[in-house]
C-alpha cells in the first residue's frame, strides 16, 4: 500500500473546506509542497499555484484540483436554538438527514444533528418523499436562540458533515466526507513529489482551484492567469458497480482505473466539455505505452473544472483525469486507493512526456 497516498488522503479528508472556506486545504497543500517547488504564488480567489519550472519558458503544463467540497451555510436560527441551513454544492437530501454535522464557529467546532418529524408521525403520503433540504434543520441540543448564539454559531457559519475517513477493514477503499476532491489533492501532492528532482521540458503548474461545487468558478481565472497549453483538471468519476444500477448507466469500476474524460454535459444548462480528440489521444497512448489501466468516461448531468479551464483566456486545451469514486457527494464516498496509484502514474509519465506544443 502507498503509505504517502494513505496519509494524505486520509489527513486532506479529515480538513473542513467548503466552497469558499479553502483556507485549510490551501495550508496543508502548502505545508507539504513548499519544498519541492520552484515558485508559489496565490491570486485573490485563493487559488493556490505550485510551479515547477521547466527547460522551456514558452511551454506550460497545468493540473487542477479543486480544494472545496460540498456543505452547508447557516442560514437562521430559530426561537427555539435549531439551526436551519442552505446546500453550498449539490446535494441529495436523502443522504442528509440523520447525519452529524459539524459547525464551523469562530469559537471553534460546534456539533449537531440534522433532524425531521420523525417516522411516527408522518402521513403515508409523507412516507413516499424524499424529505426537501428546505425541511430539515440541525439540532445542537440548545433551547433556545441564546443558547445556540453562545456556542458561537451564526448566521454565515459553514457546515461541514462529522465523518471520521477510514480504509475498510484494513484494504485499500478509503470511505471520507470529502473524497471528492480530496482524492485529487492528494494525487497532485503526489505527482509533484515524484517530480522534484526530474528535468521537465515543459513548466508544471500544480493548482489547487477554489469554489468548483458551486459553479466552478477558481479554475477558469487560474487558467487565464498561467495561459497553459494544455490543462488537466483532476477530480473524480461517478462510479456503478453496486446494485440497482445497470452497468450501460455507469460502466465505470471501484479500482478498473483512472478516468480519462472524453465528454462531459449538464443538459440544464448546457454546460459540458469535449474534450480535443487530439488529447485523449495523448493519454490513452501514454497509459497503453506504460501498461497504466484506465477508463474511459462519458458523463451525462456531471460536469468538472475541465469546462471553465476550457474557456479560458482565447481557450485552452483542457481535459480531464477522474478517480472512480461510489456515493459522491454524501458523508460516505468510496475511493480505492489502486485508483489514486495508477492516476499519480499517468499524470507523471504524461508531464514528462509533454515536450512541445501541439
Amino acid at each position: 500500500m502507498n503509505m504517502s497516498l494513505q496519509k494524505w488522503l486520509t489527513e486532506l479528508d479529515a480538513i473542513p473546506g467548503v466552497a469558499g472556506d479553502e483556507e485549510r486545504v490551501a495550508a496543508y497543500l502548502r505545508e507539504n509542497l513548499l519544498d519541492v517547488v520552484d515558485e508559489h504564488q496565490s491570486d485573490a480567489l485563493g487559488n493556490q499555484f505550485f510551479i515547477k519550472k521547466g527547460s522551456d519558458p514558452d511551454l506550460k503544463i497545468m493540473l487542477c484540483v479543486h480544494m472545496d467540497e460540498i456543505g452547508f451555510i447557516v442560514s437562521y436560527i430559530d426561537e427555539k436554538g435549531f439551526v436551519w441551513f442552505h446546500p453550498v454544492g449539490g446535494h441529495d437530501s436523502r443522504m442528509v438527514i440523520n447525519q452529524v454535522l459539524d459547525i464551523h464557529t469562530d469559537k471553534g467546532v460546534v456539533k449537531g444533528v440534522t433532524g425531521a418529524k420523525p417516522s411516527h408521525i408522518v402521513t403515508a403520503e409523507e412516507a413516499k418523499l424524499a424529505i426537501p433540504l428546505s425541511e430539515l434543520y440541525v439540532d445542537v441540543g440548545t433551547a433556545s436562540r441564546e443558547e445556540t448564539e453562545a456556542l458561537g454559531v451564526t448566521v454565515g457559519d459553514f457546515v461541514t458533515f462529522s465523518r471520521e475517513g477510514q480504509f475498510l477493514n484494513g484494504g485499500k477503499v478509503f470511505t471520507g466526507k470529502a473524497v471528492d476532491d480530496r482524492s485529487g489533492c492528494a494525487v497532485m501532492l503526489e505527482v509533484m513529489k515524484r517530480l522534484a528532482g526530474k528535468q521537465l521540458t515543459a513548466s508544471f503548474y500544480a493548482v489547487g482551484s477554489v469554489q468548483e461545487e458551486v459553479g466552478m468558478r477558481g479554475a477558469g481565472p487560474a487558467a487565464f492567469a498561467v495561459q497553459p497549453d494544455v490543462a488537466l483538471a483532476l477530480d473524480v468519476a461517478l462510479t456503478g458497480g453496486t446494485p440497482k444500477i445497470e452497468e450501460k448507466m455507469i460502466p465505470l469500476a471501484l479500482g478498473g482505473g483512472p478516468v480519462i474524460l472524453f465528454f462531459e454535459w449538464v443538459t440544464d444548462n448546457w454546460a459540458g466539455s469535449s474534450v480535443p480528440k487530439k488529447l485523449t489521444r495523448k493519454l490513452v497512448q501514454t497509459a497503453e505505452e506504460n501498461h497504466i489501466p484506465y477508463q474511459r468516461g462519458v458523463y451525462l448531468n456531471c460536469v468538472t473544472d475541465t469546462y471553465s479551464i476550457s474557456l479560458a483566456g482565447k481557450g485552452t486545451v483542457a481535459g480531464c483525469i477522474s478517480v472512480p469514486s461510489r456515493y459522491i457527494h454524501s458523508a460516505t464516498g468510496l475511493v480505492h486507493l489502486d485508483d489514486l496509484e495508477n492516476a499519480v502514474q499517468l499524470l507523471v509519465a504524461f508531464i514528462e512526456s509533454f515536450r512541445q506544443k501541439w
